[in-house]
């Protein structure tokens, strides 16, 4: 077996001549040395090796595997500037930050806080109601439960959204009610690596809601409309739309996974007009969260609403039928289409805006299909 490499430390010990070495144990203290010397056990099937001659004080044995230089800065608390010879205490582990109550200390000091500004008005509201300070301490934790254990949403290819600058991410819409535009708006907050917000436009009927328009405007929804889109992306905002529109939230359950009309193009008149990229997003299970297979037209025009839905459970069971079904989601974007290579007329452009339109839409609809096929149930 190969010689031991012994680092020295300090020591004032000296062994004879021809003196044989020893396990570590205590010695003998030498008079006028007032350093109490440490009993060390040894450790069976290892070797120990005792400490070279001419090592400076306080060098205690090391263990004859140790390999390469110790920094001086690596020894135990209490070690450095001890007395000659003194054995160097363990060091005492410091309890981890954050553990324990001091993690609910620190949330309750930060509610308290949030309470504070929202009592004295120190928060900031942009021109379109946009709270981000509510949004991300409130409405997403209220949200999150249902995008985490709900409806278990995956999210694929999130590095496809830029990581600043204006872009408009232009998906498929689905389920009844529109719970797939607040999940895809969890999932971009929650994964993306530079935490971006999805400001979404929303239809007229969103902010005639009494409580609907407070939360919606709050959340940074906006008015589907082309000066609104136009706004937010000269400012590098991060733009949903779902140019279905109510065609696509309240299609029958037998069409689902089929996309509408995607209107006239406004969109992409929009994206051209501020050279902003189009992110395609395909969502896959929200389709089934509320199976619609009948529509109340009557009710809707007494209601003044689009469509009033009949689903196995609703109206039949009451509220209890408005709780959606607890389907597996999946969101995906795709890649990135350029806009800024066009010319600034391009976005009165006809045929060109019909073209970009039919790409993304084609590209949405061939990854919703190429996902239903790789989704083992509906719930798993």
């Amino acid at each position: 077996m190969a010689d031991a490499k012994v680092i020295p430390f300090d020591d004032d010990r000296s062994r004879g001549a021809g003196q044989r070495p020893q396990r570590r144990r205590s010695g003998p203290r030498r008079p006028g040395d007032g350093a109490k010397v440490r009993e060390v056990k040894a450790v069976p099937g290892r070797l120990n090796a005792d400490v070279p001659e001419g090592a400076a004080p306080g060098a205690e044995p090391l263990d004859a595997r140790a390999v390469g230089p110790v920094d001086a800065s690596a020894r135990p608390a209490g070690a450095q500037g001890a007395a000659p010879g003194a054995a160097a205490e363990p060091a005492s582990v410091p309890e981890p930050r954050g553990g324990g109550g001091g993690g609910w200390d620190r949330r309750i000091a930060g509610g308290l806080a949030f309470l504070r500004r929202r009592l004295t008005g120190e928060y900031h509201v942009d021109d379109f109601g946009y709270d981000e300070e509510l949004t991300d301490q409130v409405l997403m934790s209220l949200l999150r439960p249902l995008y985490e254990k709900y409806f278990r949403v995956e999210v694929k290819g999130i590095e496809n959204i830029p990581a600043d600058g204006g872009a408009l991410i232009v998906a498929n819409h689905s389920g009844t009610l529109p719970w797939d535009g607040l999940m895809m708006q969890v999932g971009v907050h929650d994964n993306h690596p530079h935490g971006r917000h999805l400001r979404l436009l929303a239809a007229d009927l969103v902010f005639m809601l009494p409580v609907v328009n407070e939360l919606a405007r709050k959340a940074g929804h906006t008015l589907a409309c082309a000066e609104d889109a136009e706004a937010l992306l000269e400012r590098g905002e991060l733009v949903g739309v779902m140019p279905e529109g109510f065609k696509g939230i309240g299609k029958p359950f037998g069409e689902r996974y089929k996309l509408q009309r995607f209107g006239r193009g406004g969109f992409v008149s929009t994206a051209l007009r501020t050279g902003s990229p189009i992110v395609p997003c395909s969502i896959v299970g929200a389709e089934e969260i509320y199976p619609m297979i009948g529509n109340a037209k009557t009710v809707a025009r007494v209601l003044g609403i689009p469509y009033f839905p009949l689903t196995p459970t609703f109206p039949w069971l009451g509220p209890l039928g408005a709780v959606p079904l607890p389907t597996k989601w999946t969101i995906q974007f795709g890649e990135a289409i350029p806009t800024d290579g066009y010319p600034p007329e391009a976005a009165e452009d006809p045929m060109l805006m019909f073209n970009l339109t039919d790409q993304v839409r084609e590209q949405i609809q061939h990854t919703l299909y190429k996902l239903l096929v790789q989704r083992r149930s509906v719930f798993f």
